[in-house]
């Protein structure tokens, strides 16, 4: 079958339409600053200690949020107290909806910002009238003994009513040994044919895919799709058009056996089986591969390629790209589409799950 390389169409749409700007993750990072400057200060006034630290965590450290074009974006930057400060005026402990008012109050302290902060179920989430949020998980610090009295510390979050066993900075260190480990490998394959970015390429694209105007709000969550395209992923050397497809053919084949995704670091799903959102995942995947049968034909050409995927991202983008086969045309060179044997893309399992 004819192989359309579209890596350059792919690489140009992953840069321009995918990749935050540099003056957005500026801008990010000043209001993440902005937020920490505001909790301490709140703190200060009304004289609560202060978190032992204040970390960020969740795809703005991964590196992989994605473009949204209503600024639809969150920053979760957690905040961790050692357990003894997190009392109320009586000295008993703070429940997890009191921890989290206590943060909330620190944030609107001077009452500044029109959008308020507001206590939501795991987290306090402080609103921008241009559409980012930075939502504060709270986190208690607590010491426990392992079986031969060894004292380690464990996190647990406010959530709800219940303080449940959880560190996000566990995740993103997850995903970035998982990227790690892939560029490690990368001198013992073929040059070029592995490398952690193109796994955060990949988190990436599928992310946007996933998050098109008419689907992000039925669709599952971000570290989800993390999850999936981990566990999935398909490596194609120089190839992240060839990468994403094979992948997303993967986690299709995995989530029509089961919706049930573990979580990747703590002893839980992130989803069970029959759960709505990755059933609607699911179904965006089908719609996808459907469109991209056309690169399996032998006469397929590559305005059906990018055709097929722009229909994929609800884009012109692909299509609208200089055709590089004319100009070579025009330049007496002939054609320079790429048609080729397919070689099966490999995968990195990574020896198993992340606890």
């Amino acid at each position: 079958m004819a192989d359309i390389n579209c890596n350059a169409e792919m690489t140009a749409y992953h840069s321009d339409e995918v990749t935050l700007s540099l003056k957005q993750q500026q801008d990010m990072r000043t209001r993440r600053d902005a937020g920490r400057t505001r909790l301490h200060n709140g703190l200060d006034t009304a004289g609560k200690p202060q978190p032992r630290e204040v970390r960020s965590q969740g795809s703005y450290q991964m590196r992989t949020m994605v473009q949204d074009p209503e600024n639809d974006y969150d920053i979760d930057d957690g905040a961790y107290f050692q357990n003894d400060d997190l009392k109320d005026g009586d000295g008993l402990h703070l429940t997890p909806l009191a921890a989290r008012q206590r943060v909330c109050d620190a944030l609107k302290w001077d009452g500044r910002f029109k959008q308020e902060a507001e206590v939501k179920n795991n987290c306090v989430r402080q609103a921008y009238a241009v559409g980012y949020h930075i939502d504060v998980p709270v986190y208690r610090i607590i010491f426990v003994k392992d079986w031969q009295g060894n004292e380690t510390e464990r996190y647990e979050l406010a959530s709800g009513d219940e303080w449940i066993t959880s560190d996000a900075r566990a995740v993103t260190r997850w995903f970035n040994d998982k990227v790690k480990r892939l560029n490690q490998n990368d001198g013992e394959l073929d040059e070029g044919q592995s490398d952690g970015s193109q796994l955060r390429r990949i988190t990436k694209l599928t992310k946007k895919f996933a998050r098109r105007a008419d689907w992000k709000a039925k669709t599952t969550s971000g570290i989800t799709i993390t999850k999936l395209v981990v566990d999935h992923f398909m490596v194609s050397a120089n190839r992240d058009d060839t990468a994403l497809r094979e992948t997303w053919r993967k986690i299709h084949a995995a989530i029509a056996r089961s919706t049930q995704i573990a979580h990747p670091v703590v002893d839980k799903n992130l989803a069970e089986n029959g759960d709505e959102q990755v059933t609607h995942f699911r179904t965006c995947l089908q719609v996808a591969l459907d469109s991209l049968a056309v690169l399996d034909k032998d006469d397929c050409t590559r305005a059906q390629a990018r055709q097929a995927w722009d229909d994929v991202f609800d884009t012109t983008f692909f299509s609208d790209q200089p055709d590089p086969d004319a100009a070579k045309k025009a330049a007496g060179g002939g054609s320079v589409m790429n048609v080729t044997k397919v070689e099966p893309a490999r995968r990195d399992d990574g020896g198993g799950r992340f606890g």
